[in-house]
């Protein structure tokens, strides 16, 4: 019977019979063996995305895509689908939590995936120190005893990969020392091959939602996460990158105690870097914090091209120590990419057209990216204004602008976001993803959008300065060359200024409206009290 139906109605049939197979599996005893929670946590998987296909396949069944009717039921089925694939996630729990958060940090899936999948924590309990130990002498050769004064068997945190414990050196210094889990490679592979696979059956069922380039990059952070020593000499090198900033530190990596799955560093105090509580009891002004962050990792983008990727708040603590009353460390350097100097250029050069609003510059680099298709989505993406905007930088947009934008997000369908992500290079992937976790961070520290807007401006424009990019040769056409960079600089350093400017304005104003309202209501009291 099943033979008569169309192939897609046969396979989702298949699919929907496996996963109500699959999810009886789930009700039979499995043993504690890598093998057999393989089997168990991808049962799971299969069972919901298959649940999932057939939702979004009957649900929308026969609706034409372009009504309102359609849209609704589709952010219906969105929601129902991230539920359950958040479900899937905490019971899943190692690298399914990971890949449920990675989800969450991209503004590009749909609104629904994402803030249903922001509530995932990693919900790891810790491997039991007898474990940990033994990783411990296989990789070091030494007892712990033998080789620290004291070592805290209780881990200070515990990861999806690794956990972390806190020790003391026989020379007492205090050091953090990360322990990655046995055989959790294995286990990495075997989970995003199921990943891999379930992305290409939905592609198969639904070709509009194509998942393979989160799939891989996702699989690509996770492989990077695994090589404890390519994080040391991450360490390093984001170390030498900021040997002249005091407001930067990196903790010092000890390698002598550190191998491929156990890594040593120096162990650093601080707070989570969006603890407001923290810093207001420590007299530090988190909108000083948010505009120093930033700066940080626009260096990173724009000046070095070498990118911390993972700048979610647990890798990021705020000091007491440092010369303005606090510093910034850096934690957790398993994700960081060196961008392309062709790319990093670009970049730079993208930014400053969209603080100048330069359209043909900003289509002409969108070709060069491989979204020329999209080009007009740039801005909106990055600065919150329309390609044709008559609004500054920073502010709101005008109601027609809205109204504009509206007609435009109405018209594009899932398979323009697929085709859109899927040209993306990686370098701009990895961007996309740190700037959705700082802007995050920056929001709850309280700081405005035109900080972003201006350190990106500013960060751009140094990457973009003659000395940073020097035209060798004495030609005419290099000292033109020279002549128009130079040129360019000074146009965009002088419209930051002038931004700079409004935006120091707007504050001199709220500063006046507060303390002539502090003086009215003093004047007023005094009056009241006169007989």
């Amino acid at each position: 019977m099943v033979s008569k139906f169309p192939a897609k109605a046969t396979a989702a049939f298949c699919l929907i019979t496996a996963g109500c197979f699959t999810s009886q599996a789930n009700l039979l005893p499995f043993s504690d063996s890598p093998v057999s929670q393989g089997i168990l946590r991808s049962s799971r998987a299969i069972c919901t995305v298959a649940i999932t296909v057939a939702d979004y396949k009957y649900s929308l069944y026969g609706l034409p895509n372009d009504c309102d009717e359609y849209r609704r039921l589709l952010s219906e089925v969105h929601l129902r689908s991230a539920k359950r694939l958040l479900k899937l996630c905490e019971i899943n729990k190692g690298f399914y939590v990971k890949a449920g958060q990675f989800v969450s940090s991209l503004r590009q899936i749909p609104k629904e995936y994402s803030l249903t999948l922001s509530s995932l924590q990693d919900q790891v309990v810790p491997y039991d120190f007898k474990v940990i130990k033994e990783v411990l002498v296989s990789n070091l050769g030494q007892d712990p005893s033998e080789l620290f004064t004291w070592f805290n068997e209780q881990p200070i945190a515990a990861a999806s990969i690794a956990q972390v414990h806190h020790a003391m050196l026989k020379d007492h210094q205090e050091v953090a020392i990360k322990v990655q889990y046995p055989g959790i490679e294995k286990k990495m592979k075997l989970d995003t091959r199921i990943m891999y696979s379930l992305s290409e059956f939905v592609a198969w069922f639904f070709p509009e939602f194509r998942f393979r380039w989160l799939v891989s990059e996702f699989t690509e952070a996770i492989s990077l996460e695994l090589d404890f020593v390519q994080e040391a000499r991450n360490f390093e090198t984001m170390s030498n990158n900021f040997r002249n900033n005091k407001v930067v530190r990196i903790p010092r990596i000890f390698w002598d105690l550190t191998t491929n799955q156990v890594l040593t560093m120096q162990f650093c105090h601080g707070h989570k870097v969006d603890d407001v509580v923290f810093l207001k009891g420590m007299k530090i002004n988190p909108e000083k914090v948010a505009k120093k962050l930033l700066e940080v990792f626009a260096e990173m983008i724009f000046v070095h091209g070498f990118l911390h990727g993972d700048p979610h708040p647990g890798n990021i603590l705020v000091s007491i120590e440092g010369q303005g009353g606090f510093s910034l460390v850096l934690l957790d350097h398993g994700i960081c990419k060196k961008l392309d100097e062709v790319f990093r250029l670009e970049y730079c050069q993208l930014w400053k057209a969209l603080i100048l609003l330069d359209s043909r510059k900003i289509q002409h680099l969108a070709e060069r990216f491989g979204v020329g298709k999209y080009y007009r989505y740039l801005p909106i993406i990055f600065s919150g204004r329309t390609i044709d905007s008559k609004s500054g930088i920073g502010k709101g947009m005008l109601v027609e602008e809205q109204k504009k934008l509206k007609q435009h997000l109405k018209a594009l369908k899932m398979e323009d976001i697929s085709s859109f992500m899927e040209s993306l290079p990686s370098n701009f992937l990895i961007i996309l993803r740190t700037d959705e976790l700082l802007r995050s961070t920056v929001s709850k520290l309280g700081a405005s959008k035109w900080v972003r807007l201006l350190t990106y401006g500013k960060y751009a424009s140094l990457g973009l300065s003659p000395k940073s990019n020097p035209c060798s040769g004495l030609t005419s056409f290099a000292l033109y060359t020279r002549l128009i960079g130079n040129i360019e600089y000074i146009l965009l350093r002088l419209t930051i200024g002038v931004m700079n400017l409004v935006l120091w304005m707007e504050k001199l104003k709220r500063c006046l409206n507060k303390f002539y309202g502090k003086m009215s209501a003093a004047g007023k009291v005094n009056f009241e009290q006169k007989p």
